[in-house]
């Protein structure tokens, strides 16, 4: 077994230890009403673990609350897609890859609301999970206080493609996006041209080819649109550590809110 996944399953096992006792549910789907807003949610902070009702069946999701959360105060949030080495059912995985473990290491610089959806199945598409993605940030913003001009999209491999994709059906809610290791069409760049965006990609990356990521931006750039790309030399497919551990990306969140149209 290498380093990276044994660090990954190292993560996991202490993610579940500390979510066991912060299990709460949240029922949201078009189908369902979303419970009102709890005093409990508003006081327990970190990594908790949540629920909805997706036709009838479970999905849990975890939503990452910051220690001073005030309830009273709008946060900045944003929404991280999963890569397929973290799709299923159990929960907690999509925590222990990518932007979650950088907020572990550094929470003080993460001052954002964080939902983890997690991508049932390896063979769908995170477009295909869209419902899922759009039940689950109704029952955040039930139970929390979103700040809906500071909400933004981010996500690796699959969840990076799942960047693009999102980002191109729903234009209009979200400030800024950050997609790691994906690719989109340029089909996308119609919706895509009013977001500001800052992709990431490792230029040695083989499972993932680094044109997918320079050919968006790209088209973005000559559809005039505000987009920047980051390739690290020599870097395969895991470009996400560098990206949300060394890229200070929380001030560049920060430092865009929603256009007004």
């Amino acid at each position: 077994m290498n380093k990276h996944k044994l660090l990954t399953l190292i993560l996991t096992a202490l993610l579940i230890a500390s979510f066991l006792p912060f299990c709460s549910t949240a029922v949201a789907s078009e189908k369902t009403t979303v419970n009102s807003k709890s005093d409990a949610s508003a006081l327990q902070t970190g990594f908790l673990l949540k629920t909805v009702q997706r036709e009838g069946k479970p999905y849990r999701y975890v939503i990452y609350v910051p220690a001073d959360y005030d309830p009273q105060k709008a946060y900045p949030t944003i929404i991280f897609l999963n890569g397929a080495g973290e799709c299923g059912l159990d929960g907690f995985k999509q925590v222990a890859q990518g932007i979650g473990t950088a907020v572990m290491f550094d929470t003080e610089h993460w001052p954002f609301l964080i939902m983890f959806p997690q991508k049932p199945s390896i063979g769908e598409t995170w477009l295909q999970n869209d419902d899922l993605i759009l039940a689950e940030l109704k029952a955040v913003k039930n139970d929390y206080r979103v700040d809906e001009d500071r909400l933004y999209l981010t996500g690796l491999s699959q969840g990076g493609y799942g960047t693009w994709a999102i980002a191109a059906k729903y234009p209009d809610m979200f400030a800024a996006i950050v997609p790691i290791c994906g690719g989109g069409d340029k089909e996308m760049v119609k919706t895509l041209k009013s977001l500001p965006v800052w992709a990431f990609h490792g230029a040695a990356d083989t499972t993932v080819p680094p044109v997918l990521s320079e050919s968006m931006v790209q088209y973005l750039k000559e559809a005039g649109g505000d987009a920047k790309l980051t390739l690290y030399p020599g870097v395969g497919h895991n470009s996400w550590d560098n990206a949300y551990r060394k890229e200070k990306l929380y001030d560049w969140f920060l430092s865009h809110k929603r256009a007004k149209h």
